[in-house]
């Protein structure tokens, strides 16, 4: 009840106001039936636009800092997610990889969408990074296609940092379903895990048009910071 009147009375028509999104390809996402939509991730703001655009309901796995964040803005941002029906995953420990999957089948298991972004995080540079196996493992298990999918200009309208969006316009960019059916039952082969999600991260690269980095996004945002430190507080030479 909550989903559809953020959707269509409170934050739907405001988000359009806003990015006015121009939606590319939507007849490539299934009427019915499970699938799973893998997106680019440019800005905090994808989270809100591809479920304002699509015809169905979609759930994302969304990271657990967003549910527990501290004072009013992180109660908040709790609420909001948790009323929207997306589910927490925690991206910390050994398991946490495994904890996706299981909460990402869950949802295909009802014949629902599911929305993921294989990058992982947001990038930090408006390129497009490698991207993580999870989803092809969960495209194998349940037997389901992938659709591809391209956020363009929310990177400039919310980029990282960046709390109240700019007027920007927006297209948002569905294409064909992938079929990885060709591989059932060899969701264990890492070397087909890999070339599945790699086909995946080109169709997105292609709809986007993106600079592709053949890294993660994290270790990328990481090595940017540990450079970032050095530059502020450079090491003295030993004498």
């Amino acid at each position: 009840m909550f989903y559809h009147l953020l959707k269509y009375v409170l934050l739907g028509p405001l988000l359009r106001l806003v990015f006015r999104p121009r939606i590319e390809g939507l007849e490539h996402v299934p009427s019915s039936g499970a699938a799973i939509v893998a997106g680019n991730h440019l800005s905090f703001s994808d989270h809100f636009l591809m479920p304002a655009v699509l015809k169905r309901r979609i759930t994302f796995l969304a990271k657990a800092e967003y549910f527990t964040g501290p004072g009013l803005k992180g109660r908040l941002t709790a609420a909001f997610f948790h009323s929207v029906g997306q589910i927490p995953v925690d991206r910390s420990g050994k398991e946490a990889g495994q904890a996706a999957i299981r909460e990402g089948l869950g949802v295909l298991a009802k014949d629902q969408l599911l929305g993921i972004y294989p990058e992982g995080t947001r990038s930090h540079d408006g390129r497009l990074y490698k991207g993580k196996v999870g989803v092809a493992v969960m495209a194998l298990r349940a037997g389901v296609p992938v659709v591809p999918c391209a956020m363009i200009g929310t990177f400039e309208a919310q980029p990282p940092g960046r709390i109240v969006p700019r007027f920007h316009p927006v297209v948002i960019r569905f294409g064909e379903p992938l079929d990885f059916s060709r591989y059932a039952g060899m969701e264990h082969e890492k070397a087909v895990l890999r070339a599945i999600t790699d086909e995946i991260m080109y169709a997105i690269l292609e709809l986007s048009g993106q600079e592709y980095v053949d890294t993660y996004a994290a270790v990328a945002k990481a090595e940017q910071a540990a450079d970032a430190k050095e530059r502020r507080f450079p090491r003295m030479p030993l004498t």
